[in-house]
This record gives structure tokens, sequence and C-alpha cells, in this order.
């Protein structure tokens, strides 16, 4: 089954009341208008899909190829563009995909790039436990030991140390739709999603 799916923006957090007054936090984001750029077909391209995009471009930003490709399908410029499944067949290039796809009450799954928090350690990173904290201990926040005896002789791949933390493309599951907002392309998403406020987001049902 084709799956609906729409590119947006994280707005911010905040909370929504429920009907039975329970207070409900919720993600605001910003989902659509998206523009069909795009429809591919199995006959053309060897697989069906649409190619949305999301936020206009300015042309000295884009080139040459690809402002001649949105010339050519006479269709403004866009910054995001993304693939998705072809789940309405009346859609055709130049078509626009708005919030109300998706239905109050809707579980979807949304994605979208983690907030960076720089180089960190791996009680930050990872959760260690760390050292004592009393006189005399020379092992406080460090990863202690790494490798394992003579043989293998190395650090496995995979070992959890310090590094870049965050900034990873993260995918959260079972978010439900709590309010459509169609006038102001809002939607309120129950729970937090990946992303700082303004970052991208894609947002598929489940």
């Amino acid at each position: 089954m084709m799956k609906k799916t729409l590119i947006g923006k994280k707005v911010g957090m905040s909370q929504y009341i429920l009907e039975d007054g329970t207070v409900c936090p919720v993600t605001i984001c910003e989902l659509g208008p998206c523009v069909v750029v795009q429809k591919k077909t199995v006959e053309k391209d060897g697989y069906a899909a649409l190619k949305i995009g999301y936020v206009d471009a300015k042309e000295k930003n884009l080139g040459k190829a690809l402002l001649g490709d949105y010339k050519k399908r006479n269709i403004s410029p866009k910054k995001i563009l993304r693939e998705i499944d072809v789940f309405d067949e009346s859609l055709q290039e130049g078509s626009v995909i708005s919030c109300d796809v998706f239905t109050e009450n809707q579980v979807v799954t949304v994605s979208g790039i983690s907030k960076g928090k720089g180089y960190a350690g791996v009680l930050k990173r990872h959760g260690f436990g760390g050292g004592r904290k009393s006189h005399g201990s020379d092992f406080h926040r460090a990863p202690g030991s790494i490798g394992a005896h003579t043989y293998p002789g190395e650090v496995w791949k995979g070992k959890k140390m310090p590094g870049r933390d965050g900034n990873k493309h993260i995918t959260v599951k079972n978010l439900k739709v709590v309010k459509i907002l169609k006038d102001k392309n809002i939607v309120l998403i129950s729970g937090a999603v990946p992303g700082r406020k303004d970052s991208i987001i894609t947002v598929k049902e489940k």
C-alpha cells in the first residue's frame, strides 16, 4: 500500500488540550504545500514515484540543468526535493499537495536531522557511568579500557567512543496527528520530532 508523505518544517513545541481535558504535548509542524515536480513511471523510469518540492528557491542558486528542467515543466524552482510513493494516481506534474491529505488521529512517522551537540565525551554521548568522585581517584569521565587482549590486539569497529554527537538522520514512529489547521498549513503532532526549529522534516503515514 502506497503511503501519503509530505515535506515540512518544525516550527516549535506547545501544548494542546484534548476534549477530555488532558494536556497533550505537541510539535507544531508546517506541512506543505508541496508541488509534484516529476511523476516517474515504470515504463519510462523503471519504477513509480513522485518527486515533490517544498519552499521556493531563487533561480540564481540553481544549476542551469535543474533550472531548465523546472522551466520545461513550467514549475517554479523548489529548494527541497524528495521522492515519495505514488499514493494518488490522479496527481500529475504541477499538482499541489496540502496538509489535508492527513486526518486527525492518524498515526504517522516523522523523519528529520537531530540537533547537533558537537564533540562529546562518552558520558554525554553514550551515558557511561564514569569513575568515583572521591579523593585519590584519577578515573572520573574517561571511557576506560577499549581493547581486548593480545588477540585480537585491536579496537573493535563500532566501539562506543567520544565523538560528534547528534546531527543524524532520525526517524520517530507511532506519533499521532492531533489537530490540522488547513488554512495555515499547520499540523499538530503529538510528542517530540527530531531537529531544531525551522529544520526540514518528512511526515509519512504509518
